[in-house]
């Protein structure tokens, strides 16, 4: 599994001139391994895509007819996916990674600081939840099969070592062992999906334990006793397997309820990661390029820059919002106040949801204004960061559609049905603002501005002779900035275009700390759309359970991928 000799004599000879793979060797071939087909990631993403599939079949198994999988396959199928993963994290952190020239390139735009703390905080929170789930499995371990019980004892070294790698390896572009490197990470990505797709369903069935159980009490209470004694027989068959009047299995189970949503998260953030390691093995960079952000500290910039405004109304969101879910989680049990915890949700975001639409649009303004040029070359970490943002505002946006259809069908129905209305086309509206704002911000150069159109307007008054030659130095100019240190673009910038800067970090503030409360609130299990809405009414309660839980969690992840990259645009603002 040596590199080709070739390979050495191409870096020595010749250096690209961007971060772009180098074509030429995308054909290259391990002379061990000639019988290997000639796609660079072909069968690393054939291997991917057939394990994907195979544990989405058991893990939907296992969540529609559980009662067939006598043998615990999909618990079986992830210990063993998770086992090989784990082997192959080994092999790469105390064999291959002291291979010379195993990565003689970095890549500095992936892996950034915020990033790896979000990170490494969800995987703290989710080790106390392997703690609690150890609890909660072990005082039911008479009603809960040995694979269920025994899957924490694998998953916490997995999750364990997976964050060392991420955090001290997802740089690495690796030009050894390029095919086992890439098998192994599509095992580890694979492991993600699938226990984040097994998080999901698992959350989807302990929802719709909870709300068949409301609607039975609800129903036993308004009608024959023959109906109440069919319902408390139901219940007692759900509580065959729960805690008794145990108060560790109690506080287990609290928590175990509590950090759920924290788990969920972190294996989407780790996939991703894992994904753009995947993509720059073999990839080269341009000697000398570094990443310009990376080096400086958040609260540094935010304290030397003076953003004030958006940290003070981001605050008041914070604590309006923490009020708000409060007062929803302690108001939606009862019966009388029910009406009123959907009434103040509602009222916090329709009155934090318009704010959030008109600074995405000051923003996009600024932008305009300020006339930054755009950041070229391929960049896997950007490109990724873009379809996240789209792809997971997916969630949000196909229920607000879904929704809009019902109210289109058979009416708002009230007060709550306008509100739900409301609701939906004010998050269309900020979903697509604050998309816009944030991807053409991430695709501007963090110094370069755009004057090209003036300075040739400027020129066209002066003879061609005088023109000439300072086009060619300004030129040269440019590509200077573009490749190396821009200091003299930083002065300029500076010096006439300091509000634009001030402009957009409070707007950056401001977002950042309303997307986070908006992350809060669903990821902790505010879901006024399962009990309330108007797709219920239309679709009926199964369908709408089944589009509500395949988009609430791409919508929770939508908010915290948003708080990294408006982090981003912070830092390079």
């Amino acid at each position: 599994m040596n590199s080709d000799p070739g390979v050495t004599e191409l870096d020595s000879s010749w250096s690209p001139p961007s971060d772009e793979p180098v074509k030429s060797s995308d054909q290259e071939l391990d002379p061990v391994l000639v019988w290997v087909p000639s796609g660079r990631r072909l069968i690393s993403g054939l291997l991917g895509l057939n394990v994907v599939l195979l544990g989405a079949a058991l893990v939907a198994g296992q969540a529609f007819n559980p009662k067939d999988l006598k043998h615990q396959e999909p618990q079986v199928f992830m210990l063993l996916l998770m086992g090989v993963s784990l082997v192959w994290m080994m092999w790469y952190l105390l064999w291959a990674r002291k291979q010379p020239g195993i990565c003689p390139h970095k890549d500095h735009h992936a892996g950034g600081i915020t990033v790896t703390l979000v990170l490494i905080l969800f995987a703290a929170f989710s080790l106390l939840l392997f703690i609690c789930r150890v609890g909660y499995l072990i005082s039911l371990r008479e009603c809960k099969p040995a694979a269920k019980v025994l899957s924490p004892f694998i998953e916490a070294p997995f999750l364990l070592l997976q964050t060392y790698l991420l955090w001290a390896h997802s740089k690495d572009c690796v030009h050894k062992h390029k095919i086992i490197t890439r098998s192994g990470l599509m095992l580890i990505l694979s492991a993600d999906l699938l226990l984040w797709l097994n998080a999901v369903t698992e959350d989807t069935v302990h929802e719709e334990i909870e709300l068949e159980r409301e609607d039975r009490l609800h129903f036993s209470n308004t009608n024959s006793s023959e109906a109440d004694d069919s319902d408390s027989a139901g219940i007692s068959n759900l509580t065959l397997c729960q805690c008794s009047g145990s108060a560790a299995c109690l506080a287990f189970r609290k928590g175990f309820e509590i950090l759920y949503p924290f788990n969920m998260e972190y294996y989407l953030m780790a996939g991703c990661m894992i994904y753009v390691m995947w993509k720059n093995v073999g990839r080269r960079m341009s000697p000398g390029h570094h990443h310009h952000v990376t080096q400086k500290l958040t609260l540094s910039i935010v304290y030397q820059g003076g953003v004030i405004f958006g940290l003070v109304f981001g605050a008041l969101v914070l604590v309006a919002g923490v009020t708000v879910f409060i007062l929803y989680q302690v108001w939606v049990s009862q019966q009388q106040l029910r009406l009123a915890a959907f009434l103040i949700f509602y009222g916090y975001h329709l009155a934090v949801m318009p704010v959030m639409s008109l600074c995405s649009l000051a923003g996009m303004l600024v932008h305009r204004l300020e006339r930054r040029a755009s950041e070229g070359g391929h960049n896997p970490t950007r490109s990724l960061d873009v379809i996240l943002l789209v792809a997971a505002a997916l969630g949000q946006l196909a229920l607000s559609y879904f929704s809009l259809v019902a109210a289109l069908a058979v009416g708002t129905g009230g007060a709550l049905g306008d509100l739900d209305l409301s609701y939906s086309l004010l998050s269309l509206l900020e979903l697509i603002l604050q998309n816009i704002f944030i991807i053409e911000g991430l695709h501007r150069h963090p110094n370069l501005l755009a004057k090209r159109k003036e300075k040739q307007w400027s020129g066209i008054f002066k003879p061609k002779k005088k023109v000439a030659a300072p086009t060619q130095e300004e030129r040269k100019t440019d590509i200077s900035l573009l490749e190396g240190n821009s200091s003299a673009a930083v002065q300029e910038h500076d010096g006439k275009q300091a509000w634009t800067k001030r402009a957009i970090k409070e707007i950056c503030a401001f977002l950042i700390l309303s997307n986070v409360m908006l992350w809060v609130i669903p990821a902790f299990g505010v879901h006024p759309q399962f009990e309330n809405g108007l797709g219920k009414q239309f679709f009926g309660f199964s369908a709408w359970f089944v589009l509500v839980n395949l988009g609430q969690p791409l919508s929770v992840f939508y908010r915290m991928h948003s708080v990294g990259a408006l982090m981003e645009l912070l830092i390079s603002a």
